[in-house]
């Protein structure tokens, strides 16, 4: 059983630096960090954390090609992949609107976009099965790194909807779906091996994490931690990471307003149970039993995301002490290579 954790580009470099050499020692595979717009930059803060890790990859999940250019998405990709020894991953996705709106940019033709940015960055990152016709209109003969790339770089898609989850399949060498609920593992996965199938490509290689938010800790605080998350990001996710739990973004309109106002207190007034239920909340045991559920529909790579409880560090050596060795005993051993 792969693992990852996913954390957020809000926490100050120290506290983000003792989080990563904890999941070091826990034993996690990965560590994802978000390049959300207006907080600290992933680029710089991956580049921190190589110098600082020796082990665990690091990836940034997501960049988009709508406020960074594709070429120096890949300077970004190829500079990391360098000075971490070969330990970086790229995720890469469309962005949310919610947040592009805050640059004053539109996400116009999110497909093709996606498609276009995703082919030409694995033409950059040391990838040669590159579909041209997929190449965007201002690829040519001089579009090249002009520095030598010490190993490929993969690059996974951030995808919710169906059709992104499909294309990614189709040209990406991993996908970074979001579950709003372990159930619909299934039908994601589904979708995205279609698009595997596809484009005629190797599913064994294909790198699939389940993506889950917990919150580990004491119930009431644990909620609490996740409530503030959901607060400020609730909004931003798509129509169809919401609705099968019957949520729409407006419905984090509320929230959202005082998250962003930077009064937390007020925000989570507004979260109800159903929102709450996007989470695995509770104990140890409780996340252990989710990620039995996500095992038993076919994950073979557990990524968990923020909040991770109301004391990040403290939640994260709890996963590494109980929740890691139970999954890695009760499933067979499938490291990250």
């Amino acid at each position: 059983m792969k693992i990852s954790i996913r954390v957020n580009n809000d926490l100050p470099y120290e506290e983000l630096l003792r989080l990563a050499s904890a999941a070091e020692a826990a034993g996690v595979d990965q560590l994802w960090l978000s390049h959300d717009l207006l907080l600290r930059s992933a680029p710089v803060l991956i580049g921190a954390l190589a110098a600082r890790t020796e082990r665990i990859r690091l990836g940034i999940g997501i960049m988009n090609p709508y406020t960074v250019h594709t070429t120096e998405i890949a300077m970004v990709a190829a500079t990391a992949q360098e000075i971490s020894g070969g330990r970086f991953a790229l995720g890469v996705a469309a962005g949310a609107t919610d947040f592009l709106g805050w640059a004053g940019l539109e996400r116009r033709r999110p497909m093709m976009t996606v498609r276009q940015s995703v082919t030409a960055l694995r033409a950059l990152l040391g990838h040669s099965d590159i579909a041209e016709a997929d190449l965007p209109d201002w690829w040519g003969e001089s579009s090249s790194l002009r520095f030598p790339l010490t190993s490929p770089v993969p690059v996974y898609v951030g995808a919710t909807g169906p059709r992104m989850r499909r294309l990614a399949g189709q040209v990406a060498d991993g996908a970074l779906p979001l579950l709003s609920r372990p159930d619909l593992y299934g039908t994601i996965s589904d979708d995205i091996y279609a698009g595997v199938r596809d484009a005629g490509r190797d599913a064994a290689a294909f790198d699939l994490p389940a993506c889950i938010w917990v919150s580990v800790g004491e119930r009431g605080a644990a909620r609490r931690a996740l409530a503030e998350k959901l607060a400020y990001y609730g909004q931003s996710f798509s129509p169809d990471h919401l609705a099968p739990s019957g949520l729409a973004p407006s419905d984090f309109h509320a929230a959202g307003r005082y998250a962003r106002a930077g009064d937390l207190g007020k925000a989570v007034e507004f979260i109800d149970g159903r929102m709450m239920s996007l989470a695995v909340v509770g104990s140890p045991d409780e996340v252990i039993e989710g990620c039995l559920e996500l095992h038993r529909l076919g994950a073979r790579h557990i990524s968990f995301g923020p909040p991770l409880g109301p004391d990040p560090l403290r939640a994260l050596t709890e996963l590494g002490r109980s929740v890691i060795p139970a999954l890695r005993s009760a499933v067979p051993a499938l490291r990250l290579v």
